[in-house]
């Protein structure tokens, strides 16, 4: 379980670099985006390439972006 937070968080932290989101959005959001996102990918893009803790990296990475561009959509759109 441990594993799989810090691979979350790993994963989470990545998908913010490449949105340019993470920064604003702390660990405990990056760990969620992580761990949401990597469910999303392996659902929508299957479980190949290498894996870490159960999780496919690049389809969790993919999904971890997704999450993220989605959430900090509609928190901007909330903040207007």
């Amino acid at each position: 379980m441990i594993w799989s937070l810090i691979v979350g968080a790993i994963i989470g932290v990545i998908a913010g670099a490449i949105t340019s989101k993470g920064k604003s959005m702390g660990w405990i959001a990056n760990i969620l985006a992580g761990l949401v996102g990597s469910a999303v990918g392996q659902a929508l893009l299957g479980s190949w390439g290498p894996s870490l803790a159960g999780m496919a990296l690049i389809p969790s990475i993919i999904g971890a972006v997704i999450v993220v561009a989605v959430v900090s959509f509609f928190l901007s759109k909330m903040g207007d």
